[in-house]
């Protein structure tokens, strides 16, 4: 097989496609059927930027500085700390890297990695389409985005849509070199804005099975950060919100169509497609448009469903139709393995933290890692606290800032997280505790600090 094409595509606040009975996406479906699926893929951070971020350089965040999403500053009984607010020029983007190594290079989407000059064309990349500071459509979904970086064609054009088409005419115009396109879908964050058709769909949906008349929500604490104090935690129990099941097949279709033009043009055999997320679905605050169920709370949470992502590979002559894979991997890893996959030098002394799953791909069945890890020690908008945490084989030990209390969770058995081992498993809370804390040593996490002003 030649250098393969690689198209890597990131969804925002999408836990996943896997299993859901009121999402509609035939597409991804597919795609995975015919490629690898992970069930115990992570996103490095709970938050989009940091995930971003390790992404692009193969660092955790906390090896990057950029612990937080951008421009969050937020205090609670604990005071966040200060934080890195763009992507660094210093760090050699896996764009950067490819590009040395022969490939075109095209970002198309959301970036949300700083403002100038930290944009995608300084980070490695030929072409950007879309990428600027923004985390999310600031004005909408429907054109006029006034997008610095996207020209507005036609009134009411749908973002998703316009970023696909982009990113066809790319690949139809491609030169002989291989490409790496980056496609990161500004979807499924908010605002909720659906097309109306689709809307009208699943709120036919949602009525046919009685999800309409019954409550999905659950009302909780109160947020634990000042800037929110006065509102409480709101958890989706089920899936059932009309517009953001629209906003999924909008996204599905797209990922349709990107996949139709690799057929067309002849070049399924020849690329390389991965799909995953920043971070889990937004369940608890803004809306709570999404239930990550089985998974425990959501995107800004310390718990699964703040991390544990979709992850899908297609590598045409390596991954077997229908492979499962359960060994964990993390945001760090995509640098060294898309390399290793393109044929291209490794960069040891760039990807400190990530360790090529390319031999997963082909059927392998571990990787020379004894643990993954995570610091997020920021509040959020979610009603996360802020904390830490490892996984290691089976257990998963987080330590949260506010008063280092720990929790430690079964994950095989208990994926949801509702049992916690810390008293019970002494021993391994004993031998996970110290590791963590030996990371964070290692990488000169930033701490949170007490509150003097801080009142419950």
């Amino acid at each position: 097989m030649p250098r393969p094409n690689i198209i890597f595509i990131l969804i925002d606040d999408l836990v996943g496609c896997y299993g859901s009975t009121f999402y509609e996406t035939p597409h991804l479906d597919r795609l995975a059927s015919e490629g690898v699926r992970f069930t115990d893929a992570y996103a490095a951070c709970p938050v989009c930027s940091p995930t971003r971020a390790s992404i692009l350089t193969g660092k955790y965040p906390a090896t990057v500085g950029l612990t937080n999403y951008l421009y969050g500053r937020e205090r609670g009984r604990v005071i966040s700390p200060e934080y890195v607010d763009h992507l660094p020029l210093a760090e050699k983007s896996v764009a950067s890297a490819l590009r040395d190594g022969g490939y075109q290079t095209w970002h198309v989407g959301k970036w949300h990695l700083g403002k100038e000059p930290y944009w995608p064309e300084k980070h490695g990349f030929d072409v950007n389409v879309g990428g600027c500071d923004w985390g999310m459509p600031r004005h909408s979904y429907f054109s006029p985005w006034k997008n610095p970086r996207l020209v507005d064609d036609v009134d009411g054009e749908y973002l998703p849509d316009r970023l696909t088409t982009e990113a066809i005419r790319l690949i139809r115009r491609r030169g002989e070199k291989p490409f790496f396109l980056n496609l990161w879908y500004y979807l499924v964050h908010i605002p909720i804005q659906p097309k109306p058709d689709l809307r009208r769909k699943y709120e036919e949906r949602a009525a046919s099975r009685g999800l309409d008349r019954k409550n999905p929500f659950e009302y909780g604490e109160y947020f634990p950060c000042d800037h929110k104090k006065h509102k409480q935690i709101v958890r989706r129990r089920f899936q059932s919100d009309p517009g953001y099941a629209a906003m999924v097949e909008s996204l599905d279709e797209n990922i349709g169509r990107l996949l139709a033009a690799l057929d067309e043009e002849g070049l399924r055999d020849d690329t390389v497609v991965v799909f995953t997320s920043d971070n889990g679905g937004l369940a608890t605050a803004e809306g709570s448009p999404t239930s990550n169920a089985p998974l425990s709370e959501g995107k800004g949470w310390m718990f699964e469903g703040g991390t544990r992502e979709a992850l899908i590979v297609r590598l045409p002559g390596v991954t077997r139709p229908g492979m499962l894979c359960h060994v964990p991997v993390t945001s760090p890893d995509f640098y060294p393995t898309l390399l290793e996959v393109a044929g291209c030098d490794a960069r040891p002394n760039q990807h400190v933290d990530g360790v090529s799953f390319a031999s997963l791909l082909a059927g392998g069945e571990r990787l020379d890692r004894e643990a993954i890890f995570w610091h997020y020690p920021h509040y959020g908008n979610q009603g996360g606290t802020p904390g830490c945490s490892v996984r290691s084989g089976d257990f998963k030990l987080i330590e949260f800032f506010e008063d280092r209390h720990v929790e430690l969770y079964h994950l095989t058995d208990d994926v949801g997280e509702t049992h916690d081992l810390a008293a019970e498993r002494r021993d391994v809370v004993g031998e996970l505790r110290p590791m963590l804390h030996a990371w964070l040593r290692s990488v000169d996490a930033k701490i949170p600090q007490p509150n003097p002003d801080w009142r419950p």
